[in-house]
Protein backbone atom coordinates (compact mmCIF):
# COMPACT_ATOMS: atom_id res chain seq x y z
CA UNK A 1 0.00 0.00 0.00
CA UNK A 2 1.39 3.80 -1.32
CA UNK A 3 2.33 5.97 1.80
CA UNK A 4 -0.65 8.08 0.99
CA UNK A 5 -3.26 5.63 1.17
CA UNK A 6 -1.87 4.69 4.63
CA UNK A 7 -1.88 8.45 5.48
CA UNK A 8 -5.75 8.62 4.17
CA UNK A 9 -6.76 5.59 6.25
CA UNK A 10 -5.02 6.77 9.34
CA UNK A 11 -6.74 10.30 9.21
CA UNK A 12 -10.11 8.40 9.12
CA UNK A 13 -9.39 5.82 11.41
CA UNK A 14 -7.69 8.50 13.99
CA UNK A 15 -11.25 10.83 13.32
CA UNK A 16 -13.83 7.91 13.64
CA UNK A 17 -11.46 6.92 17.18
CA UNK A 18 -12.19 10.54 18.33
CA UNK A 19 -16.15 10.51 17.42
CA UNK A 20 -16.33 7.13 19.16
CA UNK A 21 -14.28 8.21 22.39
CA UNK A 22 -16.44 11.19 22.22
CA UNK A 23 -19.78 8.86 22.23
CA UNK A 24 -18.48 6.70 25.06
CA UNK A 25 -18.07 9.62 27.07
CA UNK A 26 -21.60 10.96 26.29
CA UNK A 27 -23.06 7.52 26.96
CA UNK A 28 -21.16 7.10 30.32
CA UNK A 29 -22.69 11.03 31.48
CA UNK A 30 -26.24 9.83 30.13
CA UNK A 31 -25.75 6.40 32.21
CA UNK A 32 -24.56 8.40 35.31
CA UNK A 33 -27.50 10.67 34.87
CA UNK A 34 -30.06 8.10 35.33
CA UNK A 35 -28.63 5.88 37.97
CA UNK A 36 -28.50 9.57 39.51
CA UNK A 37 -32.32 10.33 38.55
CA UNK A 38 -35.48 9.59 41.31
CA UNK A 39 -37.85 7.17 40.32
CA UNK A 40 -41.06 7.57 41.55
CA UNK A 41 -42.57 4.19 40.98
CA UNK A 42 -41.99 0.90 38.76
CA UNK A 43 -42.78 2.37 35.77
CA UNK A 44 -39.53 4.96 36.03
CA UNK A 45 -37.31 2.17 37.24
CA UNK A 46 -38.56 0.20 33.56
CA UNK A 47 -38.02 2.90 31.67
CA UNK A 48 -34.57 3.88 33.30
CA UNK A 49 -34.27 0.02 33.52
CA UNK A 50 -34.36 -0.22 29.08
CA UNK A 51 -32.55 3.12 28.49
CA UNK A 52 -29.24 1.44 30.48
CA UNK A 53 -29.62 -1.61 28.66
CA UNK A 54 -29.76 -0.04 25.57
CA UNK A 55 -27.19 2.66 26.30
CA UNK A 56 -24.97 -0.04 27.41
CA UNK A 57 -25.29 -2.28 24.64
CA UNK A 58 -24.57 0.83 22.06
CA UNK A 59 -21.84 1.51 24.50
CA UNK A 60 -20.14 -1.86 24.31
CA UNK A 61 -20.52 -2.19 20.38
CA UNK A 62 -18.44 1.15 19.96
CA UNK A 63 -16.19 -0.08 22.53
CA UNK A 64 -15.69 -3.19 20.62
CA UNK A 65 -15.47 -1.23 16.84
CA UNK A 66 -12.45 1.35 19.22
CA UNK A 67 -10.86 -1.68 20.14
CA UNK A 68 -10.50 -2.30 16.29
CA UNK A 69 -9.38 0.60 15.13
CA UNK A 70 -6.60 0.78 17.64
CA UNK A 71 -5.52 -2.54 16.12
CA UNK A 72 -5.71 -0.98 12.86
CA UNK A 73 -3.74 1.87 13.65
CA UNK A 74 -0.88 0.04 15.20
CA UNK A 75 -1.12 -2.22 11.93
CA UNK A 76 -0.27 1.19 10.32
CA UNK A 77 2.70 1.84 12.14
CA UNK A 78 4.02 -1.24 12.16
CA UNK A 79 3.34 -1.89 8.65
CA UNK A 80 0.81 -4.95 8.72
CA UNK A 81 -2.18 -2.79 7.55
CA UNK A 82 -4.32 -3.80 4.70
CA UNK A 83 -2.72 -7.38 5.02
CA UNK A 84 -5.64 -10.13 5.79
CA UNK A 85 -5.17 -11.44 8.89
CA UNK A 86 -6.14 -15.11 7.74
CA UNK A 87 -4.73 -15.36 4.32
CA UNK A 88 -1.98 -12.75 4.40
CA UNK A 89 -3.51 -11.48 1.30
CA UNK A 90 -3.89 -8.13 0.72
CA UNK A 91 -7.21 -6.58 1.47
CA UNK A 92 -8.90 -4.58 -0.91
CA UNK A 93 -9.17 -0.88 -1.46
CA UNK A 94 -12.73 -0.56 -1.72
CA UNK A 95 -13.23 -3.10 1.50
CA UNK A 96 -11.09 -0.66 3.27
CA UNK A 97 -12.86 2.05 2.38
CA UNK A 98 -15.94 0.86 3.74
CA UNK A 99 -14.37 -0.59 6.97
CA UNK A 100 -11.24 0.77 7.45
CA UNK A 101 -10.34 -1.57 10.24
CA UNK A 102 -11.27 -4.58 8.18
CA UNK A 103 -9.15 -7.71 9.80
CA UNK A 104 -9.95 -9.81 6.52
CA UNK A 105 -10.21 -9.98 3.01
CA UNK A 106 -14.24 -10.08 1.65
CA UNK A 107 -13.78 -13.91 1.44
CA UNK A 108 -12.30 -14.67 4.60
CA UNK A 109 -14.74 -12.27 6.56
CA UNK A 110 -17.26 -15.02 5.78
CA UNK A 111 -15.31 -17.98 6.78
CA UNK A 112 -14.56 -15.52 10.20
CA UNK A 113 -17.66 -14.90 10.47
CA UNK A 114 -19.05 -18.49 10.13
CA UNK A 115 -16.44 -20.05 12.61
CA UNK A 116 -17.16 -16.88 14.58
CA UNK A 117 -20.86 -17.97 15.40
Amino acid sequence: MHQNELKYFEEILTARKAQIEKNISGVTQELNALNNDEMNDEGDYAAVSTENMVESAIGNKQQEELEEIELALSKIRNGSYGICEMCEEEIGFARLKVKPHARYCIDCREIAEKNHE
